[in-house]
Formats: structure tokens, C-alpha cells, sequence
């Protein structure tokens, strides 16, 4: 038997009013994922428990099969672990947004989703004119990086707001605050005047891009957590391709291989089949596959309701119709959102995300589609949400 995981991460919302109160998995055209939501399990899971952050971090911890309120220490050390950045015990990081921010609102929680490239240069500024023997930036994907603190635990106390909470509002209110918050609101200041005149953002200016104008700090956590291996806790060696540095640590984490596949990033330029391609073929050495996608999530993000569901119908076109098609050993899917992404908020809710179980022991429970209604109409509720991964190995 193998398995496979596909994470369409934020896929789910809400109804949108101006589009005939569909949802976005309801606009999408999903012939593929309409088959296999007749002939599989739906139903909803709760994968972010009760009084915890509506996070990617925390979510897909669940979809992977582990307990957020035993194992989240927090997101900027997991994304740490990805980027091979040591922690020491005096050392805290954080996640280091590059966002453009103009007349005191938050316009772009991305900076324009700026390139790799452009990223790398800014964060290697911002290091010869910020860092020091106890401040230092490490360069991640597009627009998000990683800030580490040496010998200032007290950072952590600050409370502070993810930037793509709190679009088209003005910032000031959501600055750090408390504890330790003033270092990091110095630093964030002083990126400023760095981040005004370098080259890539004056480029970015005249190519009419969004320009980084500061950066924009969260996330603080001084511990990476001690996740027991996938295969002690489920006996099946995995693997995962992911475009986003979180999920690469999470697998890492939980002792998974990382697949290096061209053309996999986090945005609707996703090439999509091969992900999908390296995906199942790494199947022929392990048990296991997940795969993550970010672009519907970053569409919710940034309220473009055509994108995210282009983004949902390019993962059935070219994702799930080569799961459907696969050749080799029993296949078992499983196909879910961690969180949804709602248009109209921008930003990620705790609700619960419906869920698909397909393949070899699944029987059909009467749903039509794979959405949000449908899934509710089946009555098949999970909560905790972790327990999804013991349903789809068969443990449970």
C-alpha cells in the first residue's frame, strides 16, 4: 500500500456574496476531485485547536499527524530547521517579512511577492548595515525570512501581529508591543532607511513594482520542538515537496525526505506537474508522499478571488488527475486544506476544512463535491483534526 497527502493549503473560505455566495471551492471546475468526492470519504476536521493561532505552523502540523498543543513551540523555528540555521540556547529567531508600507497602511504583506533574487540582495544589506555579533538575517523564500537574537530571550514576551492580518490597515497600532518589543521596533525602523535606497527596491520603483520598505517581524520562538519520526508514530517511511521553507522544516522535523523539484515554488508560477510527477514517483523508495501547495493560500492573501480558484483548478488538472492515474502498488489519498483563507479577511481563520479520503478502504458517504457544504452535509466531523493521519494509515 502507498499513501499520498495533498495539501491545498487555505483553499477554503467562505461564500462570496458577489459571486452567488459560492465559495471558492465551489467556483472552481474540478472534474477530477468531483469524482473522487463521490467515490471517497468527506467530511471536516478541526485542525487548529481551540485558543491556538489560525497558522500554516500549526494547521498542517495536524494534516502531518501531530498534536499542536503537544509539539507547536512556535513557526520561525521550524522555517529555522529548513534553512539550516542553528539555535543556540541564548538564541531566539523570528520570521523577517519584507511587506511595503505607504502612507502608515499595510499595502503588501509580500513586498510585490519579490523575487528570490531581489530578496537576497536586500537581506544581505540589511545584514552589513543592521547585523552584528548579536543580530543577524538569513535569506528564506521571496518574502519571507528569518531574524536571529543573541542573548534576548525577552524578545519573545513582545506581541506581535502577522502582516498579512492586517491588510489596508494602519500599522501603527500593531507594532510590537511589551517585552523586548523595543529592539525589535528599532529594527524594524532602521530597515527603513537601509530598504529606501537600494537599488533593487529604486528598480522596483520604475518597473512600477511594490517595493520592500521595511521589514516586519513575528512569530519569536526560541525552541525548535522534538517531533518523534513519521515512521515511529505511523511505521511508513515519508516524503514531502513543498515551495515554502515551513513545510520543508516540518518534514525535517519529522525525519521525512525533502524533494528538490525544478519549478516548484510557492505562486501561481508552480509548475504544477512535476510537482505532482516527482511527487508520485518518489513513491517507488518510500511509503508516503506529501504534497504542498501554497498558491491558493497566497491568493486568499491577497484577495484575488480568480486566482485562487485558477489555483485550485490547476491542482486538479495537473496534480490530482496523475494521482487518479497512478499505475503502481494500492493507493490511499488524502486531500485537505490546513486552514481556509477567506477572501474577504485576507488572512487565515480557525474554522474547520473539509477533507478526502480516497482509494482502498474508503467507501463513498454521499457527497458530490469536494467543498465546504458538501463535507458538512456528510455529518463526518473530526476533532482533534490530527487524528486524520491514523484514518488514512489505517490505524484508526
Amino acid at each position: 500500500m502507498k499513501y499520498c497527502v495533498l495539501i491545498v493549503d487555505g483553499a477554503s473560505g467562505w461564500a462570496l456574496p458577489e459571486w452567488g455566495e459560492q465559495t471558492c471551492l465551489e467556483l472552481a471546475r474540478t472534474p477530477n476531485l468531483d469524482v473522487m468526492a463521490r467515490e471517497g470519504m468527506l467530511g471536516l476536521a478541526r485542525t487548529v485547536p481551540s485558543g491556538m493561532e489560525p497558522s500554516s505552523a500549526c494547521a498542517c502540523m495536524s494534516v502531518l499527524g501531530y498534536d499542536p498543543t503537544v509539539y507547536y513551540r512556535g513557526r520561525a523555528a521550524i522555517e529555522a530547521k529548513s534553512m539550516g540555521i542553528p539555535v543556540g540556547a541564548d538564541e531566539v529567531v523570528f520570521r523577517c517579512n519584507l511587506v511595503g508600507i505607504w502612507g502608515g497602511e499595510m499595502k503588501d504583506y509580500s513586498a510585490g511577492h519579490i523575487t528570490n533574487e531581489e530578496a537576497l540582495e536586500l537581506i544581505e544589506a540589511l545584514n552589513e548595515s543592521l547585523g552584528d555579533d548579536r543580530v543577524r538575517f538569513y535569506p528564506g523564500v521571496n518574502y519571507r525570512h528569518i531574524l536571529k537574537l543573541k542573548g534576548r530571550g525577552d524578545t519573545l514576551a513582545a506581541i506581535c501581529t502577522p502582516p498579512h492580518n492586517i491588510p489596508g490597515k494602519p500599522v501603527a497600532e500593531f507594532l510590537p508591543k511589551g517585552s523586548g518589543s523595543e529592539l525589535l521596533r528599532d529594527l524594524m525602523a532602521r530597515s527603513e532607511t537601509v530598504l529606501r535606497v537600494h537599488p533593487v527596491n529604486i528598480k522596483r520603483g520604475i518597473d512600477d513594482k511594490v517595493p520592500a520598505t521595511t521589514i516586519w517581524l513575528c512569530w519569536g520562538t526560541g525552541q525548535v520542538p522534538d517531533l518523534p519520526s513519521f515512521k515511529q508514530v505511523y511505521g511508513l517511511s515519508g516524503v514531502m515537496t513543498a515551495g515554502v521553507d515551513l513545510l520543508r522544516g516540518l518534514a525535517q522535523m519529522a525525519e521525512m525526505e525533502t524533494l528538490e523539484i525544478p519549478g516548484v515554488t510557492d505562486g501561481q508560477d508552480n509548475d504544477y506537474a512535476a510537482q505532482a510527477t516527482g511527487a508520485l514517483a518518489a513513491l517507488g523508495r518510500h511509503d508516503l508522499v506529501v504534497i504542498h501547495i501554497e498558491a491558493p493560500d497566497e491568493a486568499g492573501h491577497s484577495g484575488l478571488v480568480e486566482e485562487k480558484v485558477k489555483a485550485i483548478e490547476r491542482i486538479d488538472r495537473d496534480v490530482l488527475s496523475r494521482i487518479r492515474s497512478w499505475q503502481g502498488d494500492s493507493l490511499r489519498v488524502l486531500v485537505m486544506p490546513d486552514h481556509p483563507t477567506p477572501i474577504e479577511i485576507r488572512t487565515h481563520c480557525s474554522e474547520p476544512v473539509p477533507f478526502l479520503l480516497w482509494g482502498q478502504g474508503f467507501t463513498a458517504n454521499g457527497a458530490k463535491r469536494f467543498t465546504e457544504a458538501e463535507a458538512k452535509k456528510t455529518g463526518l466531523f473530526l476533532d482533534p483534526g490530527y487524528n486524520i493521519m491514523s484514518r488514512l494509515a489505517g490505524k484508526t
